[in-house]
């Protein structure tokens, strides 16, 4: 309720959230295609890089959404619940993206070398950017204490 008479108030000023929409989230395609101009190989450690950018970026979502969290100007036993149902969710997606990254590596059927890798760390990557934005989205508006 609070969250909703906070909004409604932002609005009647004619205020707008601080949050602003990130640029879009890269996909698997255009993370192979920002790569795409090395060989196999630095193919392959450019998306390293990719994916590296991109469990930091989710760190810091995760550690920003957990602070809103315990800032949330809401009663204890609704900020400590949504505190559990964060970490059954960050649980849960390590999982999703693991079987889902999988299954990215499958879909390169016969190739050879770096090419299975290759759409692993592209999946990896575009999945920790999309989680790190859902995080944020997530959490942007609470009214804080």
């Amino acid at each position: 309720m609070r969250a909703i008479k906070s909004v409604a108030l932002w609005l009647a000023l004619g205020l707008t959230p601080a949050y602003a929409a990130p640029a879009a989230t890269p996909t698997e395609r255009t993370l192979r295609e920002a790569c795409g101009a090395y060989s196999q190989a630095g193919m392959r450690e450019c998306l390293v890089a990719k994916v590296d950018e991109s469990r930091k970026a989710l760190k810091a979502a995760e550690a920003e959404a957990s602070g809103r969290l315990a800032g949330w100007d809401e009663d204890l036993k609704y900020v400590n619940f949504a505190k559990v149902r964060l970490a059954a969710s960050t649980k849960a997606f390590a999982t999703y993206r693991k079987d889902q990254c999988s299954l990215a590596a499958a879909l390169g059927g016969g190739a050879i070398g770096n090419a299975l890798e290759i759409w692993r760390l592209a999946c990896e990557a575009e999945l920790n950017h999309w989680r790190a934005d859902q995080l944020q989205r997530a959490t942007v508006d609470l009214p804080l204490k």
